[in-house]
């Protein structure tokens, strides 16, 4: 197993920042899906999380296992709350937030929330890209 950890500044600029967590995957198929994914957990945690507050950051740790791909992102709000963090769409669709938890939930394998609902653990497992991503480690 291997980690990183990466803290960088809450902004809405995330495109080379979402790059960078999955550069080791840059060639493998059903990258589009992962890229989605992460972005809206990062957005997420920018926007509800610490409330777009350029002075606060984000944590996150990317954990690379031979059958798993995790990422754990967690910002300085309050959290959110139980009854929010499942996968259902708004009942209008026309709602202006609401969808980025659905989203997650249909581009990962697993998501997990921590207690307070700060730290977003998110998973896709290894079988669901085309290549082996750095070291090739095994299944």
């Amino acid at each position: 197993m291997r980690w990183t950890d990466y803290i960088t500044p809450s902004t809405l600029n995330l495109g080379p920042f979402v790059e960078l967590l999955i550069e080791p995957f840059a060639d493998d198929e059903g990258l589009a899906q992962l890229q989605l994914g992460l972005h809206e957990v990062l957005v997420n945690a920018v926007r509800h999380g610490n409330g777009c507050d350029p002075a606060k950051c984000l944590r996150v740790r990317r954990i690379l296992t031979p059958r798993w791909l995790v990422w754990q992102v967690q910002d300085q709000g309050d959290g959110v709350p139980r009854q929010r963090r499942y996968a259902k769409l708004p009942d209008c669709l026309d709602a202006p937030c609401g969808r980025g938890i659905f989203l997650i939930h249909h581009c990962f394998d697993d998501v997990r929330w921590s207690h307070r609902g700060n730290r977003l653990q998110v998973a896709i497992q290894r079988s669901r890209l085309s290549g082996r991503g750095p070291g090739n480690l095994d299944p």
